[in-house]
């Protein structure tokens, strides 16, 4: 046996590590070793003693993340090479273009390295631990980045400020790892964004939304597009080349209509077809007029953070649906969206179907949509899903 801390498990308990379901929860475990710290690498075993494999515990209902199964130790150079196999599966997706430099090359459980997150932007890799054992493995995980052969990442910038647990007191402090700033352009499917890492929402953009904004290049031809919650303004640069006749973006954060401005113009300079506004969501869809836009984006963020917000974030959804039914344009499409990983696919559209029932309008679903591939789900870890999307028709 190796040296990790021994966790044992509760008789009974095991069943779902053996389907390598990556969880263990705090209610399994028989009790905790002496001197076991946030962070520390432990073995997992059965009551009866049986490994079941090794991983990373933390304080909390979730107290240890599988990292490798059916052993007591990780093999030599594991995150290079769990790195290395996620790398492998981006470019055999095609995502490594000349007009394309942005996409997620750790997706947490999905790529078996459960609590991290790597966005890529061009040479630059943006860090995010959401577990403190994750947290302190961060340089050498920054270093088996810049090693991955062609990759070409030069810079690792480490932002976990917001993501760590409060309870580990770890005071992590943003930085980078590994090079320095060198500028934040990147390119996706050949537009340019100004992508702000240091300060802006999670790592900076949000690419789990590129194949959705795609879609929606491909209908927003010659239609009024009201983008809201627009952050970055991907969308409305989106609709903006798919031949939109105008474009309105909308967020209440001055700080996301600034960057959404400076995106539009990085593409489409002196456009006379796009407005941003600096206004709260709701209270603009209240005020605009009925029948001003034919294609409207709801991409709010999470309304339901954790499950005890649950049924206040499908209220949330209810009213944000309802009111864009009310307005939209007949013959419009609404694309709706919730990244709450706690609202379930079947919760979000008995919401957006509650709403189109009550508006009275004639609904029919175009596209469901989901995440891109480079966010992919571990078939063990259905919890990996988490953002769900509809594509409507309103008549």
């Amino acid at each position: 046996m190796a040296t990790n801390n021994i966790i044992r498990l509760k008789r009974g308990k095991e069943e779902s590590l053996l389907r390598h379901h990556p969880w263990v929860f705090s209610g399994a475990i028989v009790s905790l070793p002496d001197g076991i710290e946030e962070g520390d690498e432990v073995t997992v075993t059965d009551s009866d003693g049986k490994v079941l494999g090794t991983g990373h515990y933390q304080i909390g209902s979730i107290a240890v993340r599988i990292l490798e199964f059916g052993t007591d130790s990780l093999p030599a150079d594991f995150y290079y090479n769990r790195l290395l196999s996620a790398f492998i599966l981006r470019r055999s997706l095609g995502l490594i273009r000349p007009d394309n430099n942005c996409f997620r090359l750790v997706h947490g459980e999905g790529d078996f390295l459960p609590g991290l997150v790597v966005d890529i932007y061009g040479d630059t890799a943006v860090m995010q631990a959401h577990s403190p054992g994750m947290h302190f493995a961060r340089r050498t995980i920054a270093e088996a980045l810049t090693r991955l052969p062609e990759a070409g990442i030069r810079n690792v910038y480490y932002k976990s400020d917001t993501t760590l647990p409060y309870k580990a007191h770890l005071d992590p402090e943003n930085e980078y790892l590994a090079g320095s700033y060198d500028g934040n352009i990147a390119t996706e499917n050949g537009l340019l964004f100004n992508i702000d890492w240091m300060k802006g929402q999670k790592t900076g953009f949000f690419v789990d939304q590129r194949e959705n904004r795609r879609l929606l290049e491909s209908l927003a031809g010659g239609r009024k597009v009201l983008n809201m919650f627009c952050y970055t303004g991907g969308f409305s640069v989106y609709a903006m080349r798919g031949g939109a006749l105008s474009v309105d973006s909308v967020d209440s954060s001055s700080k996301a209509v600034a960057l959404t401005d400076a995106n539009i113009a990085l593409n489409f300079p002196d456009d006379p077809r796009h407005h941003t506004h600096d206004m709260d969501a709701f209270r603009f869809l209240s005020e605009m007029p009925a029948d001003t836009y034919d294609l409207i984006v709801l991409d709010p963020p999470a309304f339901a953070k954790h499950r005890n917000a649950i049924k206040n974030g499908l209220v949330g959804y209810r009213k944000l649906n309802g009111k864009a039914f009310e307005k939209i344009k007949k013959g419009g499409i609404l694309f709706t969206f919730s990244c709450s990983q706690a609202i379930t696919r079947e919760m979000f559209r008995l919401a957006v179907f509650s709403a189109a029932a009550k508006s009275g309008r004639k609904v029919r679903i175009l596209h469901q949509l989901s995440q891109p591939a480079d966010h992919p789900v571990d078939i063990s870890h259905p919890e990996g899903e988490y953002l769900k999307g509809l594509v409507l028709y309103v008549e």
